[in-house]
């Protein structure tokens, strides 16, 4: 069994993500923008209806406040600032969850502030405490072997450990950098076997063709990606004929 999560909700007034719909038929799990470094009150209550109406697993999705640069240029914050925006942005979305009779599952910070910390313990710290205050029933997913996943356990929080689809990874287990010009997988057959390798085997290949072991229960894809919906497809197809099911963790 694999969960299969996917960055949802990313819309904001005008300005469209056309595969949300599309991408629920192949998810477990769908992680919804609270409006910080994407979303608005309208593709909230939308992308929150269509994951009950379709069984998806619903979590908040947190960023730092950058539309322009959606979320995934660093910012300095403290950590009372990490706490703030992480709980502001739970509280916002599970408005929406209770309004359409629905359940909030787990939490999943964005972009920037994912990678941030990811490393820094200060900031992971302040995240945690976030989500246990407002419901330490909650799972926290996060980057496989990050300093969150480490901080949710000695808090008592359950987690999912992630890895990406559609990523490449360093030597060291962290993802590259999206100014790198390898950040992102491309091919079809190449994000299909990297997740084929974790789900099977527990590892990864790194961009210099080193295998790195990694600990996990949930593959992320990210729904903004040009070849979102064929890589949701074809991996979910190719997971089910592996005799893999595609279900989310439950708090």
């Amino acid at each position: 069994m694999i969960d299969l999560n996917c960055d949802m909700g990313e819309a904001f007034g005008n300005y469209a993500m056309p595969n949300d719909d599309k991408l629920m038929d192949y998810i477990s799990s769908a992680n919804i923008a609270c409006g910080f470094h994407a979303g608005d009150p309208g593709v909230m209550q939308q992308t929150v209806a269509l994951a009950v109406k379709k069984g998806v697993a619903i979590g908040s999705h947190p960023g730092l406040p950058d539309l322009q640069g959606f979320g995934r240029r660093e910012m300095k914050i403290s950590a009372s600032e990490a706490y703030q925006l992480t709980l502001y942005q739970i509280g916002a979305l599970s408005g929406f969850v209770k309004a359409a009779g629905g359940k909030l599952n787990h939490v999943k910070a964005h972009g920037a502030l994912y990678n941030m910390a990811a490393k820094d313990t200060v900031l992971a710290k302040a995240i945690v405490q976030a989500v246990y205050d407002f419901d330490p029933n909650l799972i926290l997913y996060a980057l496989a072997g990050s300093k969150m996943i480490s901080e949710a356990k000695e808090k008592g929080i359950l987690t999912a450990s992630e890895v990406f689809a559609d990523r490449s990874y360093q030597d060291d287990g962290t993802l590259t950098p999206r100014i790198a010009s390898n950040a992102l997988i491309g091919s079809e057959e190449d994000a299909i076997n990297q997740v084929l390798g974790f789900a099977l085997k527990q590892e990864v290949n790194s961009v210099n063709g080193n295998r790195i072991s990694v600990t996990a229960e949930t593959v992320c894809l990210h729904g903004d990606g040009e070849h979102a919906v064929a890589f949701a497809k074809l991996i979910s197809e190719r997971l089910k004929k592996e005799g893999i099911s595609i279900k989310a963790p439950k708090r």
